[in-house]
């Protein structure tokens, strides 16, 4: 496993690198040594952020925690993103999926005693008419919700647009 540490308003200390270290080595026992996991720290204000970003075919496994204290945020990143890749294991034995080559086999054959599986519990269909990203995120408000399907008036494709840190709107579409 490669960790690449990158700092933003921060100034990467040894201590903080070992401590990010020190903490996704726990995280080799489940990645080929060849793996590469992409972590930024950075301060906004009171705000310790620490971002894990671990790339692989077709999916990422990624990370974001907040807190006042840099060292707890790096402890909270490596029990979230243990917990998700003991989710996707589930997924990547029972789909058989080639991403499961950047896995140790160790892991893949690891029991899923305690992994959680996914479970879709409500299916939702409604009419979509078309509009344009404006109006789709003013729709989304009045719903109350974070995100909201539509389809583009100008593209005439499913978009999504959704909702951002800041009070910013971020709108997804399909690429070709």
């Amino acid at each position: 496993m490669r960790i690449r540490i990158t700092g933003r308003n921060i100034e990467l200390t040894e201590g903080l690198k070992a401590a990010v270290e020190d903490k996704l080595k726990k995280l080799e026992k489940y990645f080929t040594p060849d793996t590469d996991v992409y972590v930024t720290l950075s301060v906004e204000k009171e705000r310790q952020k620490v971002e894990v970003t671990i790339p692989m075919k077709g999916n990422y496994i990624r990370s974001e925690q907040v807190s006042n204290d840099m060292y707890v945020s790096i402890d909270l990143v490596e029990e979230v993103i243990e917990r998700q890749l003991k989710k996707y294991r589930t997924k990547l034995v029972a789909k058989h999926q080639n991403a499961a080559s950047v896995f140790k086999q160790e892991f893949l054959d690891g029991g899923a005693e305690d992994d959680e599986e996914i479970k879709i519990i409500r299916t939702k269909k409604f009419d979509m008419k078309p509009m344009y990203p404006e109006d789709a995120c003013v729709q989304m408000e009045l719903l109350g919700h974070d995100f909201f399907v539509f389809i583009n008036a100008e593209t005439e494709e499913v978009n999504v647009v959704y909702k951002r840190k800041g009070n910013t709107y971020g709108l997804i579409g399909p690429e070709y």
